[in-house]
């Protein structure tokens, strides 16, 4: 897929304030620091049509993108160690469960995570949140380039068998550099063949 145009369109507080859900949508979640901006910004090859910053929690809206006039890309609050009052980080945990459980256009929620770190309860909770409510969603694996071929490769294997643990099949996984790019076709490859196959 090639991106030719990407618009930012508007941020909101709640899904139901949301543009109409007459399009594709795919949104992007994480926890702080995850390197989700970056990821946006290399996927639609703009350098800060999504800001990045060195302080966890700079996205605290719902932001959708309007892509090739044809779906949307929605960047969504960072969940987990921001340095945010608690009270803040239950809205953002509202924000992200309401929009992800209610938006009736949502094909597919990108997770994010860190391929630094061990599997984190806060990402397999939040995963096992979204297969119980029956949420389509792939993981997205940030920072590859950070690491040791054998170092990446061995993180990623202990996050498989950690969900293997409770699921009987993995779902899509991408792994990715936001730095080199590694990644960016697969992904808008695995977007485009989701707009050819879901109706709604």
């Amino acid at each position: 897929m090639n991106i030719v145009s990407a618009e930012f369109l508007q941020s909101n507080v709640s899904y139901d304030k949301c543009p109409e859900p007459n399009m594709h949508e795919y949104a992007f979640v994480g926890r702080s620091n995850v390197g989700k901006s970056s990821l946006i910004n290399m996927l639609l090859e703009r350098k800060q049509i999504a800001k990045t910053s060195q302080t966890p929690g700079k996205t605290q809206l719902i932001n959708h993108f309007l892509i090739n006039g044809k779906w949307y890309l929605v960047d969504l609050p960072g969940y987990g160690f921001a340095k945010i009052s608690k009270s803040k980080r239950g809205e953002f945990s509202r924000i992200i469960k309401d929009y992800t459980e209610f938006r009736q256009n949502l094909v597919c929620l990108f997770v994010l995570v860190d391929s630094r770190h061990k599997p984190q309860n806060n990402d397999l909770n939040f995963l096992e949140w979204l297969g119980e409510k029956g949420i389509p969603f792939a993981i997205i694996f940030t920072k590859t380039d950070k690491l040791a071929k054998s170092v990446k490769e061995k993180n990623i294997e202990d996050y498989k068998n950690e969900l293997l643990t409770d699921w009987e099949t993995l779902p899509e996984m991408f792994i990715t550099s936001s730095e080199t790019g590694l990644g960016r076709e697969d992904i808008l490859n695995y977007i485009e063949k989701l707009n050819k196959e879901v109706k709604f």
